[in-house]
């Protein structure tokens, strides 16, 4: 295990954060303001986000500690298997890397869509 904490936004997450949920700013804030702190961004997920919020992409994009997770070869094949891409882009990012060996955690206001998934969850909720 390490110190670092990685979190990935999934699309609920993200358009909560634009609709000024507490607990998905102080996310961004420490990402931005801590050293150790990860946030990041699947592209997919971000797409979903701005759907249903427009200007959300726009906005999460130019903040600083926020990473957009571009749609690699791995990661189209990860959305190849799933039924949405949003879900499916966010799974794969929180999945275990050399750069993130312990995975990362997706941060959500519908904790109940990954039921039986294979990530750690962060109830945005709370």
């Amino acid at each position: 295990m390490t110190d670092a904490m990685h979190i990935v936004l999934d699309d609920t997450a993200m358009a909560a954060a634009g609709q000024g949920n507490v607990l998905a700013s102080r996310l961004i804030h420490r990402a931005h303001a801590e050293p150790g702190w990860f946030l990041y961004a699947p592209t997919c997920a971000l797409v979903e986000a701005d759907r249903v919020r427009p200007g959300t992409a726009e906005h999460l994009a130019a903040l600083p500690g926020i990473t957009v997770l571009d749609l690699d070869l791995p990661a189209a094949l990860a959305l190849a298997r799933q039924e949405t891409w949003a879900e499916a882009h966010s799974q794969h990012a929180a999945q275990p890397t050399p750069d993130r060996p312990d995975g990362a955690i997706v941060a959500t206001t519908v904790p109940k869509r990954w039921d039986g998934r294979p990530v750690r969850v962060l109830d945005l909720n709370a």
